[in-house]
C-alpha cells in the first residue's frame, strides 16, 4: 500500500512538471503533457469524449427527477456595483408519483425584483427560475439527454431568448442559431476555432481521486481582427478520470457587437447522489446589454443539498 501511494505521488509529480507538446487529431491541434503523449493512454478517445460530453446537461436535467433543497441568492446591481434589487430564499423540491412540486421558505426581496404584476423584472431572475424553480406541479419528466437538441428557431420573444441562454449555459463552445454576429463564433470544435484557441489536456489529482482537466484559452498572438472572433475568454472543465463525468466547470465569455454586449462568468461544481450526477453549487456573475432593453448586471449563487432519489 505504501509503494502504491508513493507511485501515485511520483506519477502526479511527473505530470505536473512535464513539458507540453502539440498533437494533431483530425486536423485539430491539442496541447498535452509529454508524459501523456508517450504513455499508453488513449488520449484520442479521451478528447473525443470531452467534445461529445452530455453529462453536464444531464446533471441539470436530473434535478427534475430528484428531491432537493437549495439556498438561493440573487442580486441585481447598479452601475456602481450596489444592490438595487435582490431575492433570497430556501426552497425544497418534493418528488411524488413521478411529479415534482416546490416550496419556498424564508423569502426576502428588495427593490423592484418583481414587477407590479408579480412577475420577474429581470432576465437574470427568469433564467435562474427556469433552472432551479418548479412552478405548480410538473409530471412525467425524465433526465434522458440522448436525441435532445436545443432549437430556439421555433420560439419567439423571451422564450427564444431563454432557449439561447440555455444553449450558451449547457453547451458552451457550440454554435447558437439566431444570435446575430456571434452564433458561429461560439463553435469551439470546428477547424477554424483551432486557429483562435489553445486546447490543453492534463491529468491531475482532484479531491480524493484523479481528473482530466481540459482548458480552452485564446491564443496570445492573434491579430486585431482575429481577436474580434473571440467569445470564450477561458473555459476549464474537470472530468472524472474513470467515468468521464463532468466534476466542475468554470468559464468566462464576453463579446461586444454594438447593438448588444455581454461579459459573463460561471462556476459550477457537481456532486453524486448514489449513481446520479447533480449540480451542487453554481455561481454566476453577468453584465449584458441589448438595444431597447438596457443594461442588466446580476449575480447569483445556488447551493443545493439534501438530495433524495
Amino acid at each position: 500500500m505504501k509503494f502504491t501511494g508513493l507511485f501515485f505521488v511520483l506519477l502526479v509529480a511527473t505530470f505536473c512538471n512535464a513539458q507540453d507538446t502539440t498533437v494533431v487529431l483530425e486536423n485539430k491541434a491539442f496541447m498535452l503533457p509529454e508524459v501523456i503523449v508517450h504513455s499508453n493512454m488513449d488520449y484520442a478517445s479521451v478528447l473525443k469524449r470531452i467534445q461529445e460530453d452530455t453529462t453536464f446537461y444531464k446533471a441539470f436535467r436530473t434535478l427534475h427527477v430528484v428531491g432537493f433543497s437549495a439556498y438561493n441568492d440573487i442580486k441585481m446591481l447598479d452601475k456602481n456595483g450596489d444592490v438595487e434589487a435582490s431575492y433570497s430564499s430556501k426552497t425544497t423540491q418534493f418528488r411524488d408519483m413521478n411529479c415534482r412540486t416546490m416550496q419556498e421558505n424564508n423569502v426576502k426581496t428588495t427593490g423592484d425584483f418583481y414587477d407590479p404584476s408579480g412577475n420577474y423584472n429581470y432576465t437574470t431572475a427568469q433564467l435562474y427560475a427556469s433552472l432551479f424553480f418548479t412552478k405548480g406541479k410538473v409530471c412525467g419528466e425524465n433526465n434522458i439527454v440522448a436525441g435532445i437538441n436545443f432549437n430556439p428557431s421555433d420560439k419567439k420573444g423571451m422564450e427564444k431568448h431563454k432557449e439561447q441562454l440555455k444553449m450558451l449555459f449547457f453547451n458552451p463552445g457550440r454554435k447558437i442559431p439566431g444570435v446575430p454576429f456571434i452564433g458561429n463564433k461560439l463553435d469551439l470544435y470546428d477547424e477554424d476555432a483551432h486557429d483562435l484557441y489553445n486546447f490543453h489536456l492534463d491529468y491531475i489529482p482532484y479531491k480524493s481521486g484523479f481528473a482530466y482537466v481540459f482548458d480552452i484559452t485564446p491564443k496570445e498572438d492573434l491579430s486585431f481582427f482575429k481577436r474580434d472572433d473571440i467569445v470564450i475568454d477561458k473555459m476549464t472543465t474537470w472530468f472524472d478520470a474513470t467515468t468521464m463525468e463532468v466534476l466542475a466547470r468554470n468559464y468566462h465569455l464576453s463579446y461586444k457587437a454594438g447593438v448588444y454586449d455581454f461579459d459573463v462568468t460561471m462556476e459550477v461544481e457537481m456532486t453524486k447522489v448514489d449513481d446520479l450526477l447533480v449540480p451542487q453549487v453554481l455561481r454566476y456573475k453577468g453584465n449584458f446589454y441589448a438595444m431597447f432593453k438596457g443594461r442588466e448586471r446580476g449575480e447569483f449563487t445556488a447551493t443545493l443539498f439534501d438530495f433524495k432519489k
